[in-house]
């Protein structure tokens, strides 16, 4: 069975694709100055994107992991999350609380979806 790596690095690839399923990395916001459900917005629409670009969409996720460098966030990242996750297909899910690789990191999400 072959795999499919989506946007390699040096360190890691952002997504890949084994059979079908789709494993994506840990994403971060690209403008970190953005508050917790501004950095959540760009994420999902990093994460829909390599999902497209794997051959699936957001109503196929199966598992989501997400970190949050304040657990006060929770309310505010669940409020956009809640926006853009399909009605019906929710994936399973876990919510942290944890230093990020930096403090300018105020979420991390990565995820777990069928083709």
């Amino acid at each position: 069975m072959s795999i499919q790596r989506i946007n390699p690095g040096p360190r890691m690839s952002q997504a890949v694709v084994h059979g079908d399923t789709i494993y994506i990395a840990g994403q971060i916001a690209g403008d970190t100055t953005a508050d917790a459900a501004g950095q959540t917005k760009q994420i999902l629409a990093k994460i829909e994107s390599l999902l497209r670009e794997a051959g699936s969409d957001k109503s196929k996720l199966l598992s989501a992991n997400i970190w949050l460098a304040d657990v006060a966030s929770y309310d505010a990242m669940n409020k956009v999350w809640d926006a853009w996750v399909t009605p019906g297909s929710p994936p399973a899910r876990a919510t942290v609380g944890s230093p990020l690789a930096g403090p300018q990191f105020l979420v991390e999400i990565a995820a777990i979806a069928a083709r």
